[in-house]
């Protein structure tokens, strides 16, 4: 018993009541303007339910009085775009009224009737009620409840069913939901890249610095050292630069990607190689200024992970890059001599950054000795 009563002191049993009442304002305004033309505020909701914005503000009124103990409702959180959702917002809102219609009018009269048969059988009139007229009768009194549990089936009842149907129509599409998928693995997707850029990004500075300060302690020379900490000093404010605007890209998620650099800026990348004392012979081919933006900056990072591979694993050796563009490809190639006694990067997080950068742009990539005592780096990417 007490289960069954527990309703009446949840408070979201009363939001669920004021949810109901709420069209009943204006629906009232107009009966009593026109009773005799009770249908009108019905046909009215349904050119107002295919407004997309509709649905919007319909979905705030469910999250904040059917369902204000739910964290995370399942509803649906853009305008109704399609004419599917269109319409499932018009068989809400004629729903909802209806609903709230039944229920209005049963907590209005549905006490009266409660009192009268109590008045009733004490031997009191109900002049207002000639369905409960007569003379005193205490079997009017086994009657009290009656109207009183219809009343509270209808509000707690009425309640639960106006939150399911909710669900049911204010709820995400399942074109909605395949979107809320995809756009869920977007945001998967580009926590991945962020962190292959933030290794791309700080590795290469971090690796320069060690080159260029291990270098200038060797070369015991002012001119030298001069020029080292000059190239660290360029080096660590691009670094900076790379991570402010990674940053910026966790902060706002509609930040543009054509923030990030691209094969245009190779140069930098060229520069700061060899600023370690690397001998750097770059070869380009082809308008980097007309790439497709994703190829472009994939590019710059794969480029930019090869050279740090030459730093951090061969040194300050001479290498060969060649950057060209035909035949609807992209072809990058760093090649680099290497000294006796240094291992070959067959493995790590830098080659398989660029294995995966260059599969996630449906490309191929090759990276190992080439036959004649060097390491090679090639990569061809689709340019359609």
């Amino acid at each position: 018993m007490v289960r069954l009563l527990r309703p009446l002191v949840r408070g979201r049993t009363y939001t669920r009541l004021l949810h109901m009442w709420v069209p009943m304002a204006g629906v009232s305004v107009w009966l009593w303007i026109q009773p005799a033309l009770p249908w009108v505020p019905l046909l009215v909701l349904v050119p107002l339910g295919l407004l997309p914005r509709v649905r919007e503000a319909e979905v705030m009124q469910a999250r904040l009085l059917l369902t204000p103990d739910e964290a995370d409702p399942d509803f649906a959180t853009r305008p109704a775009t399609a004419w599917r959702d269109r319409w499932r917002t018009v068989l809400w809102l004629e729903f909802r009224t209806l609903l709230g219609g039944v229920v209005a009018y049963a907590t209005l009269w549905l006490p009266v009737i409660a009192y009268a048969l109590a008045a009733r059988t004490v031997g009191h009139e109900t002049e207002d009620l000639p369905e409960v007229s007569g003379p005193p009768d205490w079997r009017f009194g086994l009657l009290v409840p009656l109207p009183l549990v219809v009343l509270y089936a209808l509000v707690a009842g009425g309640g639960a069913v106006l939150t399911a149907v909710a669900r049911r129509l204010l709820g995400p599409s399942v074109a909605e939901r395949l979107a809320a998928v995809e756009e869920r693995t977007e945001q998967l997707l580009e926590r991945t890249r962020i962190a292959r850029e933030l290794h791309d990004s700080i590795g290469h500075a971090l690796t320069v610095a060690v080159v260029q300060a291990g270098a200038a302690r060797a070369a015991n020379s002012p001119e030298f050292t001069e020029r080292a900490l000059a190239a660290i000093e360029e080096t660590g404010r691009a670094a900076l630069e790379d991570l402010e605007r990674v940053l910026g890209v966790l902060r706002e998620s509609e930040r543009p990607a054509s923030a990030r650099p691209t094969l245009t800026d190779a140069d930098r990348l060229l520069e700061s190689a060899r600023a370690s004392g690397a001998t750097v012979d770059a070869e380009v081919n082809g308008p980097l200024e007309t790439l497709p933006g994703p190829v472009s900056r994939e590019g710059y990072r794969i480029l930019q992970e090869a050279l740090t591979n030459v730093l951090r694993h061969a040194g300050a050796v001479p290498a060969r890059v060649r950057v060209a563009t035909g035949d609807g490809l992209l072809t990058l190639e760093v090649r680099n001599p290497l000294p006796d006694g240094r291992s070959a990067p067959g493995r790590g997080s830098g080659l398989r950054g660029i294995r995966e950068r260059t599969a996630l742009l449906g490309g191929r990539a090759h990276t190992g000795p080439d036959g004649d005592g060097c390491w090679q780096v090639r990569v061809e990417l689709p340019l359609g």
